[in-house]
């Protein structure tokens, strides 16, 4: 059974640091991209970074570039977020996503997902 588990949330004030990891079991994912997507409350789904299988490439929302980091350990089969300078406006709930077809800014395009973890940041 696939599984994505995620971990690392929680609270901090603004200005603070928080690395999320997401651990994949059940099947190596180390020739697949991944991604880290987040929910706001009364918000759709967005698509915050996603990463290729060789963790050459990256691609971050607007809304996260120079703050956001995403990365992988395929020998640990995991996938990063390292988050900075954290802004109120990026409380949310996190979840991490394996596998796309089709366009990868889309959360309908991915195929394995985690159960999310929440991350709250305090003014």
């Amino acid at each position: 059974q696939v599984q994505l588990v995620e971990s690392g949330g929680g609270l901090v004030q603004a200005g603070g640091s928080l690395r999320l990891s997401c651990a994949a079991s059940g099947r190596t994912f180390s020739r697949d991209a991944m991604g880290w997507f987040r929910q706001a409350p009364d918000k759709e789904r967005e698509v915050v970074a996603t990463i290729n299988w060789t963790g050459t490439t990256m691609y971050y929302a607007d809304s996260v570039k120079g703050r956001f980091t995403i990365s992988r350990d395929n020998a640990k089969n995991t996938v990063y977020l390292q988050m900075n300078s954290l802004k109120p406006e990026d409380t949310a709930f996190y979840t991490c996503a394996a596998v796309f077809f089709g366009s990868k800014y889309l959360p309908s395009s991915w195929r394995y997902w985690g159960r999310g973890t929440q991350v709250t940041v305090s003014s």
